[in-house]
């Protein structure tokens, strides 16, 4: 095929049905890990593929201004967790009465627990003031490492491993904990490791934190709060939605 016949052919560069299928099912079993870590080691040629992947992610004007910290030492560990212990003691009044109780009872994080910890930073001045892409908005370097979270957790979800992102930080203790530059951001600290099993549906929403919104009434069409049910794209959101919900409950293992 050749290249003009290439871009009027719809899907010519699409994957396989199958290797398109496992992408999707990665998405849709993925899941944000607490409580079922194993102690089994995680092989440094794993551990090396998931980083990999995490260093391929999108970043503005191609500045790639992540680092990658790996924490395998239980002392630094500790030390993670410490700075964890007090932010979630003061979250914890910030919630009213059964939300608060709620909030208390719910297991945040495996920092202990997982085989590795992996804090993934963002150096804002990388490539110097001026970047490709970043010039009006300012935070495209921040969102720019986020999409390497997302790479390392769904190559993760491929691996086995399971992967539980802990946000309940003081950015200063963890910058502390984890001898951080002040100038560098920490993005996630990520808990990874091989667990017992993956849940059906995230614990959030299994435990009545909050229902996962209809897709229908998150996508507006032409201008801000349009919706407009008569499209044939809301029908193919809501059976596509459902095949998500059938894939997931597939991916519990």
């Amino acid at each position: 095929m050749n290249t003009d016949e290439a871009q009027a052919t719809p899907g010519a560069h699409a994957f396989t049905p199958e290797a398109r299928d496992a992408v999707y099912h990665a998405i849709f079993s993925r899941r944000d890990v607490r409580g079922q870590f194993l102690p089994t080691p995680v092989p440094d040629e794993v551990l090396s593929r998931i980083l990999t992947a995490a260093h391929h992610a999108p970043s503005v004007g191609f500045m790639q201004p992540w680092n990658f910290l790996v924490v395998r030492a239980q002392d630094a560990k500790r030390r993670v967790h410490d700075a964890f212990a007090r932010a979630h003691a003061e979250a914890a009044d910030m919630f009213q009465d059964e939300k608060r109780a709620m909030y208390q009872r719910l297991k945040l994080e495996g920092i202990l627990e997982a085989p590795v910890g992996i804090c993934i930073t963002c150096d804002r001045e990388r490539t110097g003031p001026v970047v490709l892409g970043r010039t009006h908005m300012k935070t495209m370097d921040l969102y720019s490492s986020v999409c390497a979270v997302q790479n390392l957790w769904l190559a993760a979800r491929a691996e086995g491993l399971g992967v539980g992102w802990v946000s309940i930080f003081h950015q200063a203790d963890l910058q502390q904990a984890l001898a951080i530059p002040r100038n560098i951001t920490p993005i996630a600290y990520l808990c990874v490791g091989y667990v017992s099993h993956f849940h059906d549906r995230p614990e959030l929403e299994t435990a009545g934190w909050l229902p996962r919104l209809p897709m229908e009434e998150l996508v507006y069409f032409e201008q801000w709060g349009r919706r407009d049910d008569r499209q044939p794209l809301v029908e193919h959101l809501r059976r596509d939605q459902a095949a998500a919900q059938r894939s997931r409950r597939a991916g519990a293992v």
